[in-house]
């Protein structure tokens, strides 16, 4: 029953909002003392609101509240229940972040780069004493499974793993007697302050993808996370701070456009890091380029799998209904469209979509959940408006996953996972990001048209090829123009020792994200030529105040 389903959703806030672990040193967590405000009836609260808190920022070191007057509700998508209110910081609440970091910088880019590594060590081991606490949150916030939702956060926390290595892998570089007595070395700095802006889709991963391996390489961060579900980011902040990581390393701030622009434009602000949709990377790109800004951008995306009539049947119906119905297809890698070669095009659509009919849509917390809501009413209706369009020009839907409304959560924002075949590249439904649990199946005659189909979309986030045949595999991967290319595997993210190297129109920049790409992004070149010439030093052998040591007699030199 409806109440029944309220009741287990309090009770998850619940879990989120009491006291976290001994690791934190018992105090309370974030979300339920610090990050939120305390009072409901507090002055900065959203006019009317009295039952539910707001968002503080995280400024100097502290949690605080935001003197807003416009705030945004923080909605749980299963069910809509505002379970808080996001307030648009104020200019000021802004430039007091901006140089926070500042002055913050100044030491902590000198603080030995062991110390900063082991911050981030004893960051890794908080997250990971907090694990269900933090996937708890984003489910409820972002409405993920909980199985996702834990992901979410491991594939997070392994960056952070990844930037104890920051010792290594920022290593400079030195020659000697380039010329007579000169030597030239070079070596990285950090750059300063630099910030990031995060999408709703990953509240605990993307996150960790920026200001663990920036402020460990010396930088100081500037954090504006989605507005949609900030929650972890505050909590995954409070962690950091406990692990060690000095007042103002890490600021966060929360809003929309004039945030977004205020980042943009700032001239302490020296490098952007953005993950999102492409109206808006692209903005970011060339309005902080413009400013004389580093940016890195990961836009939209259209990923393919290709499969061949030799793949293998159970393996492969599997692993695409999970890559493109997952976290209700809200994910950057999700697979979106499937050219199947040959006789695969019968072979496997009718097993994808009986395979998708078993999955449990359902609240996120749910047990045995596979698919949980859509973020929004906003995003849901743009998605079945592109399924809608994708019938209108000629595609069969074999699944229609339109109109569900599970059990105890009808006013949720639930798609079912949805099949189209009869696909065509010049349709909308393929032409768009749908962005939601939707597959589009399209049909080639060989190996080469699938590869030519899939270069000749303007996205090149990531592709995957189904199949036994080791020549096919490697003629694919060879020929493909996509940034990240699975073999037998549907969702090829890289793990943080390399970059999520995205493409064409899936990336702006010129560095990508985390591994020595991310290492190289917030860093910069100081190339220095020193001369000491052997005629400047003393005549002597010996130096001052040592006479008389090793002479052969008592006061012979």
């Amino acid at each position: 029953s409806a109440a029944i389903m309220s009741m287990m959703w309090s009770a998850a806030l619940q879990l989120v909002k009491r006291s976290s672990s001994s690791a934190l040193g018992g105090r309370a967590s974030v979300l339920g003392c610090r990050s939120l405000s305390s009072s409901s009836s507090s002055d900065t609260a959203p006019l009317g609101v009295t039952s539910v808190p707001s968002v503080k920022m995280l400024i100097d070191g502290n949690f605080v509240e935001s003197q807003a007057k416009e705030f945004v509700p923080l909605t749980n998508p299963a069910t809509q229940e505002v379970i808080g209110h996001v307030p648009l910081c104020t200019p000021q609440e802004f430039e007091n972040a901006v140089q926070s970091s500042k002055e913050a910088f100044k030491t902590w880019r000198n603080t030995p780069v062991q110390t900063r590594a082991r911050v981030m060590l004893k960051f890794q081991e908080l997250i990971r004493a907090n694990f269900e606490e933090l996937a708890v949150n984003v489910s409820v916030e972002q409405g993920k499974t909980l199985a996702d939702a834990r992901g979410d956060v491991f594939r997070g926390l392994e960056v952070v793993e990844f930037a104890c290595s920051v010792p290594t892998i920022s290593m400079g570089e030195l020659m000697e007697n380039v010329a007579g007595g000169i030597d030239t070395y070079s070596i990285r700095q950090p750059l300063g302050v630099v910030a990031g802006i995060c999408p709703f889709n990953f509240p605990a991963m993307v996150p960790l993808w920026m200001y663990p391996l920036a402020c460990t390489v010396g930088n100081t961060f500037v954090l504006k996370p989605s507005e949609q579900d900030p929650g972890a980011s505050l909590m995954l902040a409070e962690m950091a701070m406990e692990a060690g990581l000095p007042k103002g390393v890490l600021n966060i701030v929360h809003g929309q456009h004039d945030i977004v622009n205020a980042i943009c434009d700032h001239q302490d602000i020296r490098a952007i890091s953005f993950v999102g949709g492409d109206g808006a990377g692209k903005h970011v790109y060339s309005r902080g380029t413009a400013a004389g800004k580093r940016v890195q951008s990961n836009m939209g995306a259209k990923n393919h799998a290709v499969v061949l009539p030799d793949a293998q049947v159970e393996a492969t119906v599997s692993a695409l209904t999970g890559a493109f119905a997952g976290a209700a297809g809200q994910r950057c890698m999700a697979i979106s469209a499937a050219v199947f070669v040959g006789d695969a095009y019968e072979a496997f659509i009718d097993k994808i979509a009986d395979k998708a009919t078993g999955l449990k849509v359902s609240g996120g917390l749910e047990p045995g959940c596979d698919v949980g809501p859509m973020i929004s009413p906003k995003a849901q209706e743009r998605a079945e408006g592109l399924i809608a369009k994708g019938i209108e020009e000629g595609a069969v839907c074999v699944l229609d996953g339109r109109g569900y409304k599970p059990e105890g959560y009808e006013k949720g924002n639930f798609l079912a996972p949805t099949v189209l075949k009869d696909v065509t590249p010049d349709m909308t439904c393929y032409k768009e990001e749908i962005f939601g649990p939707v597959l589009c199946c399209l049909k080639a005659n060989s190996l080469q048209e699938a590869i030519e189909i899939i270069n000749a979309n303007p996205y090149g986030n990531g592709t995957s090829l189904f199949t036994t045949n080791g020549a096919a595999a490697r003629k694919f991967q060879n020929e493909i123009d996509v940034g990240q290319v699975g073999i037998n595997i549907p969702i090829p993210v890289p793990l943080p020792m390399f970059s999520f190297t995205g493409s064409r129109g899936s990336f702006r920049g010129d560095l990508n994200f985390y591994g020595k790409a991310g290492m190289q992004f917030y860093t910069q070149w100081k190339t220095i030529t020193a001369r000491w010439p052997e005629s400047d030093i003393p005549k002597t052998a010996r130096a001052e105040g040592l006479s008389g040591v090793g002479a052969s007699a008592p006061g012979q030199d």
